[in-house]
């Protein structure tokens, strides 16, 4: 199983401070709509209202100097001020008019007018000031202005907690599916907190999960099974070569009945590497006599070179570096890397051991892009260049790797070639 790490994303915006951001948005919007709205429809009636006193002044002015001949207050004769609307209107009717102009003593206002008598006859008009309303107006305005602060100020933080928790759920699910694309197939969101979409991705989580592994095991017994069971015959067939005359024929088959039993052997130990049924006999071995060994047990050719934890050569001495680890496996790991660089790679084949890493390169056409992208496949060499097989020795040693609990790397060399480095756990 893949150890899953969230992958760092520098660049993100958690999705709580998004909704934060559009509850900040939407509020601001709502807030100046409102206010907009609320201006607009003040200022439009105040200015009714100021028309409408300026009309019923005109009329009580006029009904006054009809009777008396004298002007009330607030009345006049043909202002200089009047506006060009108003000034000697052709009918004896009444008629507003409104005045944008702003001096010292009077603001913006609405004139009334209406002609005292026929044609040429002088004009009476009232003027109505609005600056009080207007006034009145502004500090609606800033009301308005910090009613809406307040809002949006009590709004984002609570749709940043909000958010919080439902961040919360989604990142939850999120690991879940990690680990189980990781290979932990174990791994569940289980039951969540309110009957909303977040619950039915966790539940489609799960019951995904669960399929999967209902198959995986399926597949993993199946090919237990098949390798138990080819086990058997396959030992018979080998003696059975035994009973073969010498020559080439015996000498092919012997060969193809070995890498038969070499491929049921590493479907056994896929198999109880994915059940998690290996465990490591560990033990205090020095690191570079295990090497050696594993590297003489393949019957290829590989020099083997012994550094200091400081990369100094160490000739063909013994290296320092003693470690605590299964050696059996180890020797299986390295057995591997070697097999595979021979097979799959070209001469010359290097191995190098460095304080507690072993590195094993080739000088061949190096590991292709996707099992570098996606990690070895069982029944899958890469490349056509990187030679034939079955595709299991880097899926073992990957999976040995993991029972040590050591981190094992593949890469391709600047120069050319493949390179794969095994680092044991530090003690």
């Amino acid at each position: 199983m893949r150890p899953y790490h969230r992958l760092p994303r520098p660049d993100r915006l958690s999705l709580r401070w998004k909704i934060a951001a559009l509850a900040a948005a939407t509020a601001c919007l709502v807030a100046v709509a409102v206010a907009v709205l609320v201006h607009l429809w003040t200022a439009s009636d105040i200015r009714g209202r100021a028309q409408m006193r300026a009309f019923n002044g005109v009329y009580a002015a006029m009904e006054t100097y009809r009777r008396t001949g004298t002007l009330v207050d607030g009345a006049e004769l043909d202002p200089a001020e009047l506006p060009l609307a108003l000034n000697r209107p052709a009918d004896g009717d009444r008629h507003t008019a409104y005045d944008g102009h702003v001096d010292d003593n009077v603001g913006p206002s609405v004139w009334g007018a209406q002609r005292v008598g026929g044609p040429g006859s002088p004009v009476l008009a009232v003027q109505v000031s609005m600056n009080t309303e207007l006034h009145e107006l502004r500090r609606l305005d800033a009301s308005m202005a910090v009613a809406s602060l307040v809002s949006l100020a009590a709004a984002v933080p609570l749709a940043a907690y909000g958010a919080g928790l439902l961040g919360r759920r989604l990142r939850r699910v999120s690991e879940t599916a990690g680990r189980i694309s990781a290979g932990d197939l174990d791994a569940r969101t289980g039951p969540t907190k309110g009957g909303d979409e977040v619950a039915d991705i966790a539940a489609t989580v799960d019951l995904m999960a669960d399929s999967l592994g209902r198959r995986l095991r399926t597949e993993r017994q199946f090919t237990a099974d098949v390798a138990h069971e080819l086990r058997t015959p396959v030992g018979g067939l080998l003696a059975a070569t035994d009973l073969l005359p010498a020559g080439e024929t015996e000498d092919l088959v012997r060969g193809r009945v070995r890498d038969l039993r070499a491929l049921v052997e590493d479907l056994l130990e896929i198999s109880r590497l994915d059940a998690g049924a290996e465990q490591p006999v560990r033990a205090h071995v020095p690191l570079g006599e295990v090497v050696r060994e594993a590297v003489a047990r393949t019957g290829f050719d590989a020099s083997v070179t012994l550094t200091d934890s400081a990369g100094t050569a160490a000739g063909g001495t013994v290296g320092p570096e003693t470690v605590e680890t299964d050696p059996r496996r180890l020797e299986r790991i390295v057995g591997n890397l070697v097999v595979n660089a021979h097979r799959h790679g070209a001469a010359p084949v290097e191995v190098t051991v460095a304080g507690r890493t072993v590195v094993v390169r080739d000088h061949g056409p190096g590991f292709p892009a996707d099992l570098l992208r996606e990690g070895p496949r069982r029944f899958h060499t890469g490349a056509a260049e990187r030679g034939s097989g079955h595709g299991l020795g880097l899926t073992i040693a990957l999976g040995q790797a993991r029972v040590l609990g050591a981190e094992l790397r593949l890469d391709n060399a600047p120069d050319g070639g493949a390179v794969a480095a095994l680092r044991l756990p530090s003690p």
